[in-house]
């Protein structure tokens, strides 16, 4: 049941997705940004690559994923919390663990480009939930659902996979 409870969570959020404005604007030809606005005018937004990942890019169970390999960078002018950690507004990196059963999103305070993953820097970790698309795309994709006045639920898509976890405003 609960299986069925989030396959119909996700296709529901990528129906949303594709009806929110301005989820992703390109700036240039490899780089992707999917942005979330809370009621009170803040918000978060996430740079990646976009990329068609090579087989050196794919993601390893229990190994940090780096898409296109270098970390996602997250942006955001207000305070959040991400299981029950609190984020400063700031840049941060951001990485992903994939397991078989559930993916964990890092916010890492380390932004330097080049720098190699440190997990004592790491500033918040959540728990992932997952469930399979059927429209598998052929890189990663990075949106944002606007799921309550202070709740962002950022969305990972790659291959079969939708993962989602929820930002809160503080």
């Amino acid at each position: 049941m609960r299986k069925v409870a989030v396959s119909v969570l996700v296709v529901s959020q990528l129906l949303i997705a594709d009806h929110v404005p301005a989820q992703t604007a390109e700036s240039d030809s490899n780089m992707a940004t999917a942005v979330c606005d809370f009621a009170d005018g803040q918000e978060l937004s996430v740079r990646y690559k976009d990329t068609v990942a090579s087989a050196k890019d794919e993601p390893h169970n229990g190994k940090v994923w780096l898409p296109g390999g270098s970390p996602m960078t997250l942006f955001t002018n207000a305070a959040l919390t991400l299981n029950n950690a609190t984020i400063s507004p700031g840049a941060y990196s951001m990485y992903v663990i994939p397991n078989r059963k559930e993916w964990t999103l890092i916010v890492n305070r380390n932004v330097t480009p080049g720098a190699a993953y440190d997990e004592k820097q790491d500033v918040a970790r959540s728990p992932m939930e997952l469930g399979e698309i059927d429209s598998p795309p052929k890189q990663l994709q990075v949106s944002f659902a606007h799921a309550a006045a202070k709740q962002c639920s950022i969305r990972l898509y790659y291959s079969k996979v939708g993962a989602f976890t929820d930002f809160l405003e503080k």
